[in-house]
């Protein structure tokens, strides 16, 4: 690890590194070009609101794709409120049914099916019994088919989803103006409400709250226009909205339910003089469901389960009392729905295939491991760093040269193209999201399901559960599912710790790879997995620390790095070169940082909504995902951009929330992609925003070379040496180690 004096850079010579100082003078952040802003009328910045937490599931769309023009007028961010809904339709049919009447052996599948239609038969007559005995074997499932010839991809035109009427949004604005509120939630509350809005805003204020960026405070302010003395901080209306905000709050940051008494100690702060009733109405009104420690469904009666808690405390008062979670319906629907899809996979799985001899032929030990393992189950769990990355694709191919469908899915267009360089055939090689959406992949058979017989999805730390529900859905009995991934990495954008609840529960086998990562870089990640910041040795300047000062100092220094130092004595373009710092906001965050890099890389006017061509830039499709790209040109259609080759049209009307410039990334939105060289900043301001998982996860994004502009002292080596801890609340590891098919 090269540790540079204030002032140096890496290169051959200091004065060629003086020259670069004095010329990096010029790349100060220009507030001319600062990135997108919010709205000054009382809207939230869209940017502010963009927080490492993000909420929502990845894109996905489970619509039939047989028609190839209908699939392709339909937008990302349609395809995924569509599968949303479907989503949610069939969890409710699901649980529907469970409460039914079930016909004799309508709840069987696969060979059991099989069976018992074959004894009805002999028992009716119909067929006799020795039928039965002589068929031949049943041929695979699928046959793997020869690889399609790589068509060229058209330009994605991305529409945003329909909104409100005019009519409706007319009555919302209107509504909003005797209440004082800005005219420019109009929109989207209509859209969120529905075409009542005006009415249901008029009878219940408090239901601006579920608009995106409306803080409890502009609400209650709406409220008391509205209402005048009629409200106060106890009314149900207030306190049923403020419970449903706080849980969204927590998807936010994660979370898929939040402790009772957390929800109650939130309500407090806000000066709910009774957050217990408070609690119980907002159950008894559905606002919210109320789990306890070691139920499988929602309490029968929520309001009366809270209410008894106090009783039950006293009547085991020697006892730990048991946690009460409260949850929404559709986080609390997606763990349900994910927990009993991967039992199904478990057990409908064929356990005895014999893939020994494609074991034998793997090419390290981990790989044969992991090909023997899935060979006898429908779930596997298999951890490891970027070199691991190979035994999949080893899996992958061993399973295609048994004629069975294998795909595997990453989390980003970047890890595609990893995954694609170490498979015979590239085009098994998809994203998630175009695999649920049907643009990448074998498609859906018949019945709808993903076409596949081994689904192996990467990056799955990134995998949140909603998105997780949807892809389990999606397969087919007998479909063996693996689950792969660096359980060290932060965790998905949107709600739910997927990977890290299944590994906790130990409901599959796993497979730890023993393939470590090359390098002084994946030496020192390493480390830091363990909780050790060690110091490596860097002969070829693969690992630099600069320190330095303040966030002045530290934008100044990384501009430098990517203009010149790193191009010039590691040679590493700037295109190559990502900068991942802590935050979006402050001095030395990604908002300063890119207009900083965008003065010194490619100044311009920013004519389109603040944009140049050849800027570089991230697409946001859907929360959650982060497309990096370059703007091409700018019309009437919208902003035009190249994202790894793929034409992409972003809508005048979404430029501005969903298109940011991409110098410079947080650690979360840099999760499953790499790059040649990075250079992570760490003002003085990040020391709050560390932690051990932040750190292995900005500095392992490097593939040659890791500059680190340090400026956090010692918070750096406590934030690698803290313990994690489980930061994120969710059911689904209980939900998992409650079913029979967990595994010691």
């Amino acid at each position: 690890m090269t540790a540079l004096p204030r002032g140096e850079t890496p290169g051959p010579s200091a004065a060629g590194d003086d020259t670069v100082v004095a010329d990096a003078a010029a790349a100060a952040p220009d507030p001319s070009t600062e990135d997108l802003g919010g709205d000054a009328s009382g809207a939230t910045d869209p940017e502010a609101e963009e927080t490492d937490g993000t909420d929502t599931a990845g894109a996905a769309d489970t619509a039939d794709t047989a028609d190839g023009e209908a699939a392709a007028a339909l937008s990302e961010a349609e395809a995924e409120l569509a599968a949303q809904r479907e989503l949610r339709e069939r969890i409710e049919k699901r649980k529907a049914e469970k409460d039914g009447p079930i016909a004799a052996g309508a709840k069987l599948s696969g060979p059991a099916a099989d069976l018992l239609a074959a004894v009805r038969a002999v028992e009716s007559g119909e067929k006799p019994g020795a039928a039965f005995f002589d068929a031949p074997a049943p041929a695979p499932r699928r046959v793997a088919p020869a690889p399609a010839p790589v068509r060229p991809r058209a330009s994605e035109p991305v529409r945003a989803p329909q909104g409100a009427s005019a009519e409706a949004v007319a009555a919302v604005s209107a509504v909003l103006a005797e209440g004082g509120a800005p005219e420019v939630l109009a929109g989207p509350a209509a859209q969120t409400l529905g075409a009542q809005a005006a009415d249901v805003l008029r009878e219940d204020p408090w239901q601006l709250l579920a608009v995106a960026g409306v803080r409890p405070e502009q609400a209650d302010g709406f409220a008391r226009a509205l209402l005048g003395a009629a409200c106060g901080p106890d009314d149900e209306r207030r306190t049923a909205a403020l419970v449903g905000w706080l849980l969204e709050r927590a998807a936010l940051q994660g979370h898929t339910a939040l402790d009772a008494s957390a929800v109650r100690a939130a309500l407090a702060e806000r000066a709910v003089t009774d957050p217990e009733a408070a609690v119980q109405h907002a159950v008894a009104e559905g606002v919210v469901l109320v789990f306890q420690e070691g139920l499988d469904e929602p309490a029968d009666e929520g309001a009366e389960e809270l209410a008894e808690s106090g009783e039950q405390a006293e009547d085991h008062a020697g006892q730990e009392p048991p946690q009460v979670l409260l949850g929404l319906d559709r986080y609390a629907l997606a763990e349900e729905s994910l927990a009993d899809g991967l039992a199904r996979l478990v057990n409908a799985c064929e356990k005895d295939a014999d893939w020994s001899e494609r074991a034998a032929a793997a090419g390290s030990p981990s790989a044969a491991e992991l090909i023997r393992t899935v060979a006898a189950g429908g779930l596997v769990a298999h951890t490891g760093g970027e070199a691991a990355r190979a035994e999949p694709a080893a899996l992958i191919t061993a399973a295609r040269s048994l004629g069975l469908q294998a795909v595997g899915a990453t989390h980003s267009v970047d890890g595609r193209r990893r995954l694609a360089e170490a498979l015979d055939d590239p085009s098994t090689a998809v994203t998630l999201a175009g695999l649920l959406s049907g643009a990448e992949g074998p498609g859906r058979d018949e019945d709808g399901a993903i076409a596949v017989d081994l689904l192996v999805v990467l990056d799955a730390p990134q995998l949140d559960v909603e998105t997780a529900a949807m892809v389990v859905e999606s397969l087919a009995d007998g479909t063996r599912l693996v689950l792969s991934g660096d359980p060290g990495v932060l965790g998905s954008a949107g709600a739910g710790r997927v990977f890290a609840d299944v590994l906790a529960a130990r409901a599959c086998p796993q497979v730890v790879s023993r393939t470590p990562d090359p390098g002084p870089i994946g030496e020192l990640v390493s480390g830091i997995g363990i909780g050790e910041l060690n110091q490596v040795e860097a002969p070829g300047k693969e690992v630099v620390i600069v320190p330095v000062h303040d966030a002045g100092e530290a934008v100044h220094r990384t501009v430098q790095l990517v203009a010149d130092s790193v191009p010039r004595a590691i040679g590493v373009p700037s295109a190559d070169t990502q900068v991942i710092t802590v935050g979006h906001g402050g001095p030395a965050g990604t908002r300063a940082l890119n207009a900083a890099l965008k003065q010194r890389l490619n100044a311009g006017p920013g004519r389109f909504g603040g944009f140049d061509p050849g800027d570089r830039v991230v697409h946001i499709p859907t929360p959650g995902r982060t497309v990096p790209g370059a703007v091409v040109s700018a019309d009437a259609e919208g902003l035009h951009l190249d994202c790894a080759g793929t034409p992409v049209v972003v809508p005048q009307e979404r430029v501005e929330s969903s298109v940011r410039h991409g110098w410079a990334l947080s650690a979360h939105q840099a999760a499953g992609m790499r790059w040649p060289a990075v250079v992570v900043v760490l003002p003085g301001d990040a020391a709050q925003g560390l932690s051990r998982a932040w750190v292995y996860t900005a500095f392992s994004r490097g593939e040659r070379h890791l500059s680190v502009v340090h400026g956090v002292d010692q918070a750096l080596p406590r934030a690698v040496a803290q313990s994690p801890t489980q930061d994120r609340t969710t059911r689904l590891r209980a939900l998992l180690e409650a079913l029979p098919t967990a595994t010691v």
